[in-house]
């Protein structure tokens, strides 16, 4: 593998930028060069894309309390990590 490759790690790790237009030429070059090459990574922008496109209608008022709570309480722990 060259050293300018993605892995899919990586990738992982950029890809919200990715869908947020917030890459440089460059990194968004390889960014999609490995979503050419790999069979799972492009489902799983998909994924990411759909939901956000879902979730993305929703406001802090759609959720219930309990669902609040225990949303915030899960992304402040894994902050933690």
């Amino acid at each position: 593998m060259a050293t300018d490759d993605l892995t899919c790690s990586e990738l992982v790790e950029l890809v919200t930028d990715y869908l947020e237009d917030a890459m440089a030429p460059s990194e968004r070059r390889r960014f999609e060069t490995h979503l050419f090459g790999c069979r799972v990574c492009p489902r799983y922008v998909d994924q990411l894309r759909t939901t956000v496109r879902l979730l993305g209608r929703l406001t802090e008022d759609d959720l219930a309390e309990p669902a609040r709570s225990s949303l915030l309480d899960a992304f402040r722990t894994w902050r933690r990590q």
